[in-house]
């Protein structure tokens, strides 16, 4: 594998030219450059005539992230970017050659983690060597906190040996706020990060608070927002967004286009199956999932689900084999379709969902969920105490209450799922008070991109991705070299 490095880094990168989505503007560049007084991150980069990134990515949320984060450096440097390192099947499709893929660590929870142990710290040690022939001015971690910050405190002390030293910047925060004794590791991660992006408004001054140099990019849902027809989202149902009459009629085609493809029937009782996108979980969860569907539908003869596949090929294998024999009529669609998912979500009355980022998908879209999280008991005694807050569910934690039904751990049951889900389907109050909720944390998400003083000068920008990639271009190395 370190032979197809050598070929990266032999390799000389053409500029592109702006290829901006349209949602976003050619001009987002324009914008930007007049406020660009570049760093000295940049001007080392173009001195060397390109600036060489090594990307870290360890699962399919993550792998999103980083591919629109490419998209911004490339649009927003002014010299030709090279990229290396681990990645998924987003960051391929932006010309990204990975050392590995990133399947081989998608491993969560703590005694989980114990048989994969002897292999992720071989693939640490293959990644620091990975990234110091590669030489880069640059290493960006995206999520992934157990694999990325192991290899970003090897990396500043193999760089500090070789008296050379890239800027380390890791891209969505730790969760701190949801553990015990979480602040105080902020403290530890600034000896190795140079700059944290976050993707939650209240994070960064808690992370500049101690000591660790900290910006709040946006979330990434705004991400997906700016790239689908607002009619899949609950922004069309606000009074600031206009959509004309043709694009209604689009979208009506596109609706009924999916329900005839996949045979379903308008106004049937349709739920939205999310497993999770990591082998480990969905073994866990789908078989839960599909008990709790053949009891649901004894009350719910109509009943069918739609299953959006996490983009990793394991997992599409898995899927693929259990829905064959699964007890009511299913599609699976490609979750790397954000329009497929999206329109799955929207012709769905509700859905059972794995706890982790697609849960915040579903309060975009404004669907009605139950989220549900199962995982070895050693774990789920370690998650009980150490957390210091009484939600798993980002939409409930942002604010705070229980507004989406969580069914965790030992009651983690089909019988329990079926009740939690019947109640969302049936109760119109429910419906309601969820869809209310969605509206209200898509709003404080796009207000909180807003108030940002630091970017005044980005307010018009409302891509989280090129925000993170504009701080990147800009970002100081604040850390003693020598220190670790």
């Amino acid at each position: 594998m370190l032979s197809l490095l050598r070929a990266i880094v032999s390799h000389t990168p053409t500029r592109r030219a702006f290829t901006l989505a349209p949602l976003l503007g050619d001009a987002i560049a324009t914008q930007l450059r007049p406020y660009s007084i570049w760093s000295k991150l940049v001007n080392g980069a173009a001195r060397e005539g390109e600036l060489r990134v090594f990307l870290v990515a360890g699962e399919v949320s993550g792998d999103t992230i980083a591919s629109r984060l490419m998209q911004g450096l490339q649009d927003l440097s002014p010299v030709p970017v090279k990229f290396a390192g681990v990645g998924g099947e987003s960051m391929r499709k932006r010309g990204f050659e990975f050392i590995f893929p990133m399947e081989e660590l998608a491993v969560m929870g703590l005694w989980e983690l114990l048989p994969h142990i002897v292999n992720i710290r071989r693939r640490i040690n293959y990644t620091v060597d990975a990234a110091i022939l590669f030489q880069p001015h640059l290493v960006v971690t995206v999520d992934s906190k157990g694999f990325s910050f192991r290899l970003l405190k090897l990396l500043r002390s193999r760089f500090v040996q070789n008296n050379y030293g890239p800027l380390h910047i890791h891209y969505v925060a730790p969760s701190f706020w949801a553990w015990k004794g979480g602040e105080e590791r902020l403290k530890d991660l600034r000896h190795y990060i140079d700059h944290i992006l976050c993707i939650l408004p209240f994070e960064a001054q808690i992370c500049n608070l101690n000591g660790l140099p900290a910006t709040y990019v946006g979330h990434p849902l705004l991400d997906d927002a700016s790239s689908i027809n607002p009619l899949l989202t609950v922004h069309h149902l606000g009074p600031s967004v206009m959509v004309s009459e043709s694009e209604k009629q689009e979208h009506q085609r596109k609706v009924e286009a999916f329900l005839k493809h996949n045979g379903l029937f308008p106004g049937s009782n349709i739920v939205t199956l999310l497993p999770g996108s990591r082998l480990q979980e969905v073994r866990r969860m789908l078989p839960i999932y599909a008990e709790t569907m053949q009891l649901l539908k004894k009350s719910l003869p109509d009943l069918s689900c739609v299953i959006p596949i996490a983009p990793n090929r394991q997992v599409q294998s898995y899927i693929d084999k259990a829905a064959q024999s699964f007890p009511v009529s299913t599609v699976l669609i490609p979750g790397a379709s954000l329009e497929a998912k999206y329109i799955a979500f929207n012709v769905s009355k509700a859905a059972l969902c794995t706890s982790g980022s697609a849960v915040m998908e579903l309060t975009l879209a404004g669907l009605p969920c139950v989220v549900s999280y199962r995982a070895h008991l050693i774990t789920e005694w370690l998650i009980h105490f150490k957390k210091k807050i009484n939600f798993i569910s980002l939409p409930n934690i942002l604010l705070n209450t229980k507004v989406i039904p969580e069914v965790l751990f030992g009651d983690c049951a089909p019988e329990n799922l079926v009740k939690a889900l019947r109640e969302v389907l049936l109760d119109k109050k429910v419906q309601e008070m969820q869809i209310d909720s969605a509206k209200k944390i898509v709003r404080m998400l796009d207000r909180s991109m807003e108030q940002q003083k630091e970017h005044a000068d980005l307010c018009h920008i409302r891509s989280p991705g090129y925000i993170a990639a504009w701080t990147i271009l800009h970002a100081e190395k604040k850390l003693p070299l020598n220190k670790t």
